[in-house]
């Protein structure tokens, strides 16, 4: 199966710090038709494309442009979100070291579309490496005319500023990420008021994620007509799928949208390694939903996998074999989400730790009935009442493997061995 590589067609054949490369190769091409578009035509044209978020409910995103256009306010900001921190995913570090100039574009035509004059690239710690790849494809789109003032002569200001995270996983929710912007400590607001009318420095503000930036620059490129000839009605283009955990060929692959996760398993990744057996397969990251091998039958778009109750969110899978215990990486899973909650609601700050606590005790063989029930309420708790969407999605591989795979649950409660969770191959 061969990947259809829109997104990633410059990966490999440009100078990522060369914006003179990116021009060559088609690039800004969309902002150039862009910059004399009228605001609202811009929007519309989105809304055309039925392009939706990349980076995790799948949102519409020209509503998010929409709510910024309508919002009063002389200054406005675009901000995209590179706070990379869901476990397993590779796509926005692919996309920003190859070709960063595609997703400048994407918010240069966001800034126009909203009168927004500034923007945020907010990166991941980890990713401080590219700073210099960053900071170089700015000056030479600068050089350019692509960014800055007047550009091409339309009488249209906008520029792109970089800032670092620190390391916090709970920074990619939006409004935490604007907190750490403005010098403070990461940490969710309440809402409303929602970012399109009070965001970054309390003013509207519109935040993608890498990628769906870079689908904006493509749309314009091209035009939503050829854009909705990809992918499927409701979920229109391409996807990055970050594949990883225990297949022969793992890596960052693009295709359309609503290819079938077992082929992208068995044709695209090279099925389980030698001698092994599929166990499961984990969609959207460590947040996403565990469904068991009986189920890897499905189209991957946003409707679909939300429709079979995970997220496609960020495109990581998560493939597992018969080497390993559901408890365990459902225990791993939120070993990691409790280490990385902010504290300031109680619902993920306390429910995240007793979630783990119980969980470890089923994987111990100590556990019981009453256990599970106890794990499904505080989850269903948490979905529901947590502030962000790190605590509602802590719930979601929890009550996942409860029900795909329940019977893991029940063996390991009655003792059975798993050589897994057992410590020194002894038994649980």
């Amino acid at each position: 199966m061969e990947e259809k590589r829109i997104l990633l067609r410059n990966r490999g054949k440009i100078d990522p710090k060369n914006a003179g490369e990116y021009i060559e190769a088609g690039g800004y091409e969309g902002l150039k038709r862009a910059l004399y578009m009228e605001e609202h035509k811009i929007i519309e044209e989105l809304e055309h494309a039925g392009l939706r978020g990349r980076g995790g409910a799948g949102f519409p995103t020209y509503r998010k442009l929409q709510f910024a256009y309508n919002a009063p306010g002389d200054v406005k900001y675009i901000v995209c979100n590179a706070d990379e921190g869901e476990p397993g995913t590779n796509k926005d570090r692919i996309l920003l070291s190859s070709d960063p100039c595609s997703v400048f574009e994407g918010m240069a035509i966001a800034g126009k579309a909203v009168n927004a004059h500034v923007g945020f690239i907010y990166l991941r710690a980890e990713y401080s490496y590219l700073l210099p790849i960053l900071e170089d494809a700015l000056k030479t789109s600068r050089e350019a005319n692509m960014l800055g003032r007047n550009i091409q002569g339309s009488g249209f200001d906008f520029d792109i500023k970089l800032r670092s995270g620190a390391g916090a996983y709970v920074c990619g929710e939006e409004t935490a990420l604007f907190e750490s912007i403005e010098g403070k400590r990461g940490e969710p607001r309440f809402r409303p008021p929602f970012p399109g009318i009070k965001g970054l420095f309390g003013k509207p503000t519109v935040l993608n994620n890498v990628e769906t930036l870079a689908n904006i620059s493509v749309i314009f490129q091209n035009g939503w007509e050829w854009f909705r000839t990809i992918g499927t009605e409701n979920s229109p283009g391409t996807k990055l799928f970050t594949v990883c955990g225990n297949v022969k060929r793992r890596g960052v692959f693009e295709f359309p949208m609503g290819i079938n996760l077992k082929d992208l398993i068995y044709e695209v990744c090279g099925g389980m390694e030698d001698g092994h057996e599929l166990l499961a397969v984990q969609t959207g990251g460590a947040s996403g939903a565990i469904i068991n091998a009986s189920q890897i039958d499905m189209t991957l778009d946003i409707d679909q996998v939300s429709n079979s109750g995970g997220r496609l969110g960020c495109g990581t899978i998560l493939v597992m074999d018969d080497r390993n215990c559901i408890i365990d990486i459902v225990r791993n899973n939120l070993d990691f989400f409790r280490g990385e909650s902010c504290g300031k609601c109680t619902p993920c700050r306390e429910g995240g730790t007793r979630l783990y606590q119980l969980i470890t005790k089923i994987s111990q063989g100590k556990g019981t009935i009453k256990d599970i029930d106890t794990i499904q309420d505080l989850a269903d708790t948490m979905r529901l009442t947590a502030l962000c969407g790190l605590g509602h999605s802590t719930a979601v591989p929890v009550l996942s493997s409860i029900r795909n795979f329940y019977s893991c649950y029940l063996r390991h409660i009655d003792k059975e061995y798993c050589p897994v969770c057992s410590e020194e191959g002894e038994g649980i």
